[in-house]
């Protein structure tokens, strides 16, 4: 019973523990912000704020699965949805900037995140580093 209580807690201490605050954090404001989107005026700019909805929805999971990446599934699920968010910013805000009539309202991920700090950006490539670090080999 004893030599559980270390694994699981080293896996949230330190950079752990900041990344899942900072997505969470993340979830609450993509999460406010496509609602208030869609709510409002997703006539406006559906794609959009279908991308932000999108956003809130892998920035939820990602923090569910870093809180419960001790577990080899859910540690497959961090790597999934962080993946995802990266390839979201990357297209995202390359297609932001290239083409920004695509985007003439902004998502969270547009301009990789510039509303956002560029924290959008950063964020994932913490996250992969955090988790190739702190490889699952139980299951």
């Amino acid at each position: 019973m004893a030599s559980t209580t270390p694994t699981r807690s080293r896996g949230m201490t330190g950079i752990g523990r900041v990344l899942v605050v900072v997505y969470g954090i993340m979830a609450l404001a993509a999460t406010g912000r496509s609602f208030v989107q869609i709510a409002r005026e997703f006539d406006d700019a559906p794609l959009a704020y279908s991308l932000s909805a999108l956003a809130a929805v892998v920035y939820i999971l990602a923090t569910l699965a870093l809180v419960f990446s001790a577990r080899s599934a859910w540690y497959r699920v961090a790597w999934i949805a962080i993946g995802f968010e990266l390839i979201g910013v990357l297209v995202v805000g390359t297609l932001s900037m290239v083409d920004p009539a695509l985007f003439q309202h902004p998502t969270v991920w547009s301009v990789y995140g510039y509303g956002y700090l560029f924290i959008p950006l950063v964020l994932p490539f913490l996250g992969l580093w955090w988790l190739m670090r702190h490889r699952r080999t139980t299951t």
